[in-house]
């Protein structure tokens, strides 16, 4: 089974070798509320570590999400932007956003799933 590790920016990530899968986390969706709008990167982008490359718009507020890794885009969830609301459902599932290749297995800043909960805790 993958490990999810999370940023302080509300994002998870699911390593598979190279490959890395990335969405927002269950906080962040209850925290925005009611989510009407994403919009991904396009693939075959290059992204930074920490860079915005997707937004998520609620009737709340609007939010960029960030790249936890560097990478290149491979492939992203259409099925979030026909139905948003899927990320409220299932955030840590079928929610996802975006998956990056040819990311370097640098975890420097990602917390394991107790770190994260600490950390929210902490808020």
């Amino acid at each position: 089974m993958q490990e999810t590790r999370y940023t302080k920016d509300h994002e998870w990530v699911r390593l598979d070798g190279s490959t890395a899968t990335i969405g927002i986390t269950d906080h962040a969706q209850s925290q925005l509320g009611d989510l009407v709008f994403v919009e991904l990167p396009e693939p075959g982008r290059t992204v930074a570590a920490g860079e915005a490359c997707a937004v998520v718009e609620s009737v709340k507020a609007a939010s960029d999400v960030f790249a936890p890794l560097a990478g290149r885009v491979a492939e992203v969830n259409t099925a979030i932007v026909d139905d948003p609301a899927l990320v409220n459902r299932d955030a840590m599932g079928e929610g996802w956003f975006f998956r990056l290749e040819g990311v370097a297995v640098d975890q420097a800043g990602l917390m394991d799933e107790a770190a994260y909960k600490a950390y929210l805790e902490a808020l």
